[in-house]
């Protein structure tokens, strides 16, 4: 089983990037997603989460109406589209599958983890 998140890069403040996490080796289309960042010496924080359905979705209070969590269930895949990106943006960013079909906030929730992908956001 694979999540593998990509989509991370160098962008300007204010700028947009969109993050895809692509699962392979079973499927998740029961199971809630969600992203997760880590910042340089900080610890992972929740970022945002889908139920199974992408109908249900949560997310931090930092990124609330700039960031937008979704998902292609025929694809096997959950995005994240970031707009208005901030320097305070900047981490690794981690996809995950649920072990429930809710959109849950609390990492030990979920069971499989990608490597992450480095999202830069400069002032």
């Amino acid at each position: 089983v694979q999540l593998q998140a990509s989509g991370g890069g160098l962008v300007q403040a204010g700028g947009s990037l969109r993050l895809s996490c692509a699962a392979s080796g079973r499927t998740f289309s029961r199971y809630g997603m969600g992203w997760f960042r880590q910042a340089p010496g900080k610890e992972r924080e929740f970022v945002a989460a889908t139920n199974w359905s992408g109908r249900d979705t949560q997310y931090a209070d930092s990124v609330k109406g700039r960031f937008t969590i979704s998902r292609d269930i025929a694809k096997n895949t959950a995005y994240l589209q970031m707009n208005r990106l901030k320097p305070e943006d900047t981490a690794l960013y981690y996809c995950a599958a649920a072990t429930v079909a809710f959109a849950v906030v609390a990492s030990k929730e979920y069971s499989y983890w990608g490597p992450g992908t480095l999202v830069t956001v400069s002032s």
